[in-house]
Parts: structure tokens; C-alpha cells; sequence
């Protein structure tokens, strides 16, 4: 039986225990995507992942990224968690303040400033992809979540990887009192082959500009916690719906009072469209894998 190194990664969090975790195998070379899906379904968090080998000279590493029922070729808060524990470990190292991970969408850019328990991860965006939903479509978002949403804004699947039916609400208070009907997300997600549902709305006042709640039920996720493709995918929904001001804009975005939590996601979007983010990144689990 082998021993590997493991870590449980905290993700945008305010404080331990309060972000998203995710688990991250660094002594993965020997598994084969059976391994992985099982150990992914036995950790049972919204993702797991695996660090291997880069196959290409300019990235620093290369990670696979599985929920508890299937492989991702990106996700947000996993790559930030699993850079914060690959430069811990010492796997890695920025070069020029910056790491490049290869994964499903191809390399995925990440800026590291500090060290330590101030060490600040970003990450870039990949380019995405944005579909608007048919009028038959929106009116079953409406049944799945409960709740009416705001038809001005075009609802739409955003694709960065995942891809992510976007929608905005009324209110931060309508978001945060949504019972989606979970069965027939799942099956509405499968039909559009989409990852899950995200939705956002603006506060009114506070230290956060929105927001957020995720659903992916067909992925084996009802509700994940703090979602980083979730949010950038909102933020290329809301410059493409004439959301946000012209030029660059910064904001943060809360995310998983719902299930206990209480994250923050710094998002940036700058003048040519390209969407950043990043937030705190603590380990909660420093310990050895066996099998």
C-alpha cells in the first residue's frame, strides 16, 4: 500500500473552515482514472485533485480535477488550492511571481504574491464561450429554482470549462432564501449538458458587490459552497450584459451562507474583458494517503 502526500486546501474563505475545501493528491503518477474517480467519490468534497508531471516545458505542473462523479477540465477554486499546496510542499515554484498549470482547457495562468499564511493566489480566467438560453429553457429555470429571475438580462451557459447556466435574481435576499428542486436540476443540467446552475444578485450596500449561489446536483454537488468557475463565469455574464462599467473593475463576490459558509471571492475583469480571481487559501488537512 502506498503512502502519498495529502492536503485539504480551505478556498476563499474568511477564516478556517468558513471557504470551499479541496483535496489534492501531490504523489499521483502512479493512478489511473479509475484511482482517481474512486479516491474523488471517498473524499466525497465537490472536487479532488491530482498533481502529475507537466507534458509541456512552459507549465510549472499538470492537474486533474474530478467531483465525486466525473472528471473537470478546469475549476476555480480547486487550481487555487492545489497551487497553495503544491508551492507548500515545495513541488513547485513561481517563476517571476508566476506558476502555469496545465489541465483539461490547456494552461491556465496563475500570478503568486507573498509566502507563507500571506501568500495571495489569482488566477486568469480561460476564455469562455457564451450561449443564451431559448425562451422554453428559461421558463424551466424558473420552476427548477423556485423563483422568478430578471428576463432583461438574457439568461445564458456560459463555457469556461465548465460550463455554467448563468442567471441574474431580483435581490441578494431572493438568492440567499432559493430551494431549488434538486431532481429536476439534475435533469435539466443533464439535458444541456451543462456542469450546474449559478445565480447572483446585487447587494445594496456592504463589503461584497453580489451575491453568489452555485447548484451542480448532476455532478453530485447540490449546492457547492464557493465556486471559483461559478464566479467568473458570472463576471463574463455580467460585462457581456452591459452589467458592469466600461473599463476595469474590481469587486468582490459572497458566496455559501446556505451551507454554513462564508466566502470571498475577489473578482477583477479589465478593459479587454479578461476575468481574474483569487482569495485566501488555508490547509486544513496535512497528512498521508494510503492507497
Amino acid at each position: 500500500m502506498k503512502s502519498r502526500q495529502y492536503k485539504v486546501v480551505d478556498v476563499f474563505g474568511i477564516r478556517p473552515l468558513q471557504g470551499n475545501p479541496v483535496a489534492v493528491v501531490l504523489d499521483a503518477e502512479d493512478l489511473d482514472t479509475a484511482a482517481m474517480q474512486a479516491i474523488a467519490r471517498w473524499t466525497n468534497l465537490s472536487e479532488t485533485t491530482f498533481l502529475l508531471p507537466p507534458t509541456r516545458a512552459d507549465a510549472d505542473y499538470r492537474l486533474r480535477i474530478f467531483t465525486p462523479s466525473g472528471e473537470l477540465p478546469f475549476a476555480g477554486h480547486p487550481t487555487l488550492g492545489s497551487a497553495h499546496a503544491a508551492l507548500e510542499a515545495g513541488r513547485v515554484s513561481p517563476r517571476d511571481g508566476r506558476l502555469v498549470q496545465e489541465c483539461g482547457v490547456g494552461l491556465v495562468a496563475l500570478s503568486v504574491e507573498g509566502e507563507g499564511d500571506a501568500r495571495r493566489l489569482r488566477l486568469v480566467l480561460p476564455p469562455a464561450r457564451l450561449s443564451p438560453l431559448d425562451a422554453a429553457d428559461i421558463d424551466e429555470l424558473e420552476v427548477v429554482l423556485g423563483q422568478s429571475i430578471l428576463r432583461e438580462a438574457v439568461p445564458a451557459i456560459v463555457d469556461v470549462g465548465p460550463q455554467w447556466i448563468i442567471a441574474q435574481l431580483p435581490t441578494a435576499a431572493a438568492v440567499l432564501s432559493l430551494k431549488p428542486d434538486f431532481a429536476r436540476s439534475a435533469s435539466f443540467e443533464r439535458r444541456l449538458g451543462v456542469t450546474g446552475i449559478t445565480v447572483f444578485a446585487r447587494h445594496p450596500s456592504g463589503d461584497a458587490d453580489i451575491e453568489v449561489r452555485s447548484f451542480a446536483p448532476s455532478s453530485g454537488v447540490d449546492e457547492d459552497p464557493v465556486c471559483g468557475s461559478g464566479n467568473g463565469s458570472v463576471a463574463v455574464f455580467r460585462r457581456e450584459r452591459g452589467l458592469l462599467p466600461a473599463g476595469d473593475v474590481a469587486y468582490a463576490a459572497s458566496q455559501g451562507r446556505c451551507v454554513g459558509r462564508d466566502g470571498r471571492v475577489d473578482v477583477s475583469v479589465d478593459a479587454a474583458g479578461v476575468v481574474s480571481l483569487g482569495g485566501a487559501c488555508i490547509t486544513g488537512v496535512d497528512g498521508t494517503l494510503r492507497g
